[in-house]
């Protein structure tokens, strides 16, 4: 919690709406008392939030002039079907073990009507399983790009069954290599 925040502090300083991302709730729990400490007013989302209370924290967050200054979200219950454009602040407080979540999570405050750049923060303990996820994570992305994102946008692409095998073998020794 020291780095959250020493970042907390500068960005309310600097007028910054943030969200915080976590996957688990306790430590939504653990972050909403250390807010509450701190005096900062903030919305929260989580999976036992539903209907019109969920639509009510993000009328509150994005009303003009809105007094929260952050947004606490369970990665699963707050990566889909919400718009956060207010906020310009998000930090992923621990990873998801599916990438693809972490990156719904991000574009919660890239939405249409966004007027500033989005700063992205990931939190990761060093020399943890986190750490180790969030490499694993990265090489599951990596795959993804190569194998298919290439065949996206209408350009068709054609790889031998030796180039798809070499990109399998490549992302499969890579994840389970040991560093």
């Amino acid at each position: 919690l020291v780095l959250l925040s020493k970042m907390l502090r500068k960005l309310k300083e600097e007028g910054h709406r943030v969200l915080i991302f976590s996957q688990m709730t306790k430590m939504l729990d653990i972050l909403e008392d250390y807010l509450d400490g701190e005096g900062y007013k903030y919305e929260r989302i989580d999976g036992t939030i539903t209907g019109s209370l969920r639509q009510e924290a993000i009328d509150r967050f994005n009303a003009p002039g809105a007094p929260q200054f952050v947004f606490l979200l369970s990665t699963r219950a707050g990566g889909l079907g919400i718009n956060l454009a207010t906020a310009d602040t998000v930090i992923i407080y621990d990873s998801d073990w599916n990438p693809h979540n972490d990156i719904q999570a991000f574009s919660r405050a890239h939405r249409i009507g966004q007027a500033n750049k989005v700063m992205i923060y990931r939190f990761v303990t060093r020399a943890s399983v986190e750490e180790r996820v969030t490499q694993v994570a990265k090489r599951k992305m990596m795959l993804t790009h190569l194998v298919v994102r290439p065949g996206m946008g209408g350009k068709q692409a054609n790889f031998t069954k030796q180039e798809l095998d070499d990109i399998l073998r490549f992302g499969t020794e890579e994840l389970f290599k040991e560093e």
